[in-house]
């Protein structure tokens, strides 16, 4: 179990370590340059040997710091988890360590978040898309792409022969969808920003 002794230990074993104010469970940010060891650390001397899950947060493109790393590591020991955050160098060609060497699983998560926020996890194994195809120029979950889609060419020749089709943008109904952040889930839903118009009704210039 994670309690009071187990975190201020942990700072001051790692002094590149910092608490962020957190609700759930034990919220890190690490430097970056020791983020891989960090990581090694934690499976093999603290038992959080399953990496759950890996991704990203776009800070908006007017933060000093516009993209972090998120992720969260379970012990089977502790029966607890662990979030880490780590910074990117820059803005404009975000990069990091991978931690695949570490934990395997890291291999698809990092390849999504590359996919989905143009972050390059260097020394991985296979850095390519995963889920767009390689020459697809955006990157779907960075604050500038917009919620709807962009129209796009379709990348194959074969495929735009029979179908005649492109990549449209996805119908958005009244968006872009806002939530209000406080309060129950159950009343947080995104809803339509501007309801004034639908996919029936135009929206008005």
């Amino acid at each position: 179990m994670i309690d009071q002794d187990f975190i201020d230990e942990l700072l001051v074993k790692h002094e590149y370590l910092s608490l962020v104010s957190h609700e759930d469970c034990l919220t890190l940010s690490c430097n970056r340059d020791h983020w891989l060891n960090f990581a090694s650390y934690l499976s093999l001397e603290e038992t959080f040997d399953l990496l759950v899950d890996l991704t990203a947060i776009d800070h908006g493109e007017d933060a000093e710091v516009r993209f972090s790393v998120v992720c969260h590591y379970y012990s089977r020991v502790h029966h607890d988890y662990i979030r880490v955050h780590v910074e990117c160098a820059s803005n404009e060609n975000p990069e990091i360590l991978s931690i695949s060497s570490v934990y395997p699983s890291a291999d698809w998560h990092e390849r999504e978040t590359f996919d989905m926020f143009g972050i390059r996890f260097t020394n991985h194994p296979n850095m390519k898309r995963i889920l767009m195809w390689d020459e697809y120029p955006y990157f779907p979950l960075r604050k500038e792409f917009p919620l709807a889609g962009i129209d796009t060419p379709l990348p194959a020749p074969d495929v735009v022969e029979v179908t005649d089709a492109s990549v449209e943008p996805a119908p958005m109904m009244g968006g872009p969808f806002v939530s209000s952040g406080s309060g129950p889930m159950s009343d947080s839903e995104p809803r339509a920003k501007d309801e004034s118009w639908t996919e029936k009704s135009e929206k008005p210039v």
